[in-house]
């Protein structure tokens, strides 16, 4: 049998507001600067999940994209569209910076198990996108 990847892309909006209350406002406003907005900014964020697994025999296909459309949509856009990521259980006590979210997306496909999560990649802007690949920190770099 053959693998493939998969890469699908979904799309929510969401408002955040990026703001550390380890940091007094002062260095909340120079390290965050405009995204620290006391009553935050949206984005239309892009997200591409890939995944891989072999290719089936009978269907050809790696995943059904049902499957995983319906997982996507329960998952991810019923829980993030429209919404404060401040307000969220999963943002309490992180920052909400889109790299944040790329790993708490990454958390949420790793159950899907019709197929292997490969890579999360988001889209904030035209000109900032974000990737995780899964791995832990440990001593601030991320191990593969």
């Amino acid at each position: 049998m053959a693998k493939a990847y998969l890469s699908r892309r979904y799309h929510f909006s969401a408002s955040h507001r990026l703001h550390s209350e380890a940091y007094s406002e002062e260095q909340n406003r120079a390290v965050f600067g405009k995204c620290n907005n006391p009553h935050g900014h949206g984005h239309n964020f892009v997200v591409q999940i890939t995944v891989s697994g072999q290719v089936d025999e009978e269907t050809g296909m790696v995943c059904n994209l049902a499957d995983l459309d319906a997982f996507a949509r329960t998952n991810l856009v019923e829980r993030f569209d429209h919404t404060n990521l401040n307000t969220l259980k999963c943002f309490e006590e992180t920052v909400s910076t889109t790299e944040n979210l790329t790993i708490e997306v990454y958390r949420i496909f790793e159950s899907f198990r019709a197929a292997r999560l490969e890579l999360v990649h988001i889209e904030e802007t035209g000109n900032n996108s974000f990737d995780y690949a899964g791995g832990t920190l440990q001593a601030g770099r991320i191990q593969y």
